[in-house]
């Protein structure tokens, strides 16, 4: 017997094998028509309201954020830390960032009024400092994003022991933080909810010493939030994109130009990717408050009645027609209270 899970791509077999299936992003969704159009249609749009690529090789511990000269919507963060490399037992082929030096990045100060913070911060003791992060920039840590490594293809790969870890690590964490003040219910030009699953499921990179994301993270990232203007810091050479401007030390290249970055953003609503019709009817909606769905408002209402306060509620209970009056409970022993035989 095949049980089917709610999470989309996912089939339990049995109790004991968990076999994944559909996961890649084309046929993801594929026995979810409606949500599938949905994605097919955001894609599109995405795809045409994407600035160029741009790019900057930049040291981030000396660079000045501020020099980009411009705010964003959202902010992804992929910093090389000790734990990825303490993992897999061999030398860092890059600079390893501490926590301590994580915080002093001036995020706050580039983000907009209301903004998005997405920060991989490992499975270990980052998830406590990566919440520390999102405060100290100003952010309050909304969801939790979490990366499940398989092994499908590699099954026989060794895996080196974290030396710090009771249990083998297979999963990574990515903690979203907001700023400012953004209600899904009002706020539909600039985020859509529930789109995605707060879940990641790919096969774990088989290069020892690979700290590469799953690309799903953007896809994640860009159907949520319709703001434009994307930043990705420690970016490489591979996640140059479509829509983001990646800054990072090991880029080879760089193309940046903060006029130029600028000028794409002057037209009004521009910093937006905008919506369609057809989008804002298939996407999720939060359901409206129970006073717009015809329930009755005040203490004790009930559907369809007029309100009942607390002491109506008093005297509904000494009328003949209420339900399990004492007075005229009929039970098997007759007119009696509750019922019982008469002593």
């Amino acid at each position: 017997m095949i049980i089917r899970t709610c999470i989309p791509g996912i089939v339990a077999e049995s109790v004991n094998t968990f076999s994944i299936s559909r996961l890649g992003l084309a046929d993801r969704f594929e026995e979810y028509p409606k949500l599938r159009e949905l994605i097919r249609l955001k894609d599109e749009l995405i795809s045409k309201s994407n600035t160029p690529p741009m790019y900057l090789q930049a040291d981030l511990e000396t660079f000045d954020l501020r020099e980009l000269k411009s705010e964003f919507d959202v902010i992804l963060l992929e910093p090389p830390l000790e734990e990825y490399f303490r993992e897999t037992g061999i030398a860092a082929h890059e600079k390893w960032w501490t926590w301590e030096d994580i915080m002093k990045l001036d995020i706050g100060g580039i983000a907009g009024l209301r903004a998005f913070v997405f920060l991989w911060c490992g499975s270990g003791e980052g998830l406590d400092y990566g919440r520390m992060c999102l405060r100290d920039w100003g952010f309050r840590r909304s969801e939790d994003i979490c990366w499940i490594k398989t092994n499908k293809d590699n099954p026989g790969k060794t895996k080196t022991l974290d030396p710090k870890a009771i249990f083998q690590r297979t999963k990574e964490h990515c903690l979203m933080g907001i700023r400012g003040t953004v209600h899904r219910s009002t706020d539909g030009d600039f985020i859509h909810a529930n789109v995605d699953i707060d879940l990641i499921i790919t096969e774990e990179p088989e290069e020892i010493g690979n700290i590469e994301k799953p690309v799903e993270i953007f896809h994640i990232i860009e159907h949520f939030c319709l703001g434009r203007r994307r930043l990705h810091l420690f970016g490489r050479d591979s996640t140059i994109r479509p829509g983001w401007l990646t800054v990072g030390p090991t880029l080879t290249n760089s193309n940046f130009n903060s006029e130029t970055y600028g000028s794409y953003f002057n037209a009004p609503n521009s910093t937006l990717t905008g919506c369609t019709e057809e989008i804002e009817r298939l996407r999720p909606k939060t359901p409206p408050p129970k006073s717009d769905r015809g329930f009755g408002a005040s203490r004790g209402g009930g559907r369809g009645g007029p309100p009942v306060g607390r002491g109506e509620r008093g005297r509904e209970r000494n009328r003949g027609s209420f339900r399990g009056d004492r007075g005229n409970f009929r039970g098997r022993g007759g007119p009696h209270r509750g019922g019982f035989a008469p002593r």
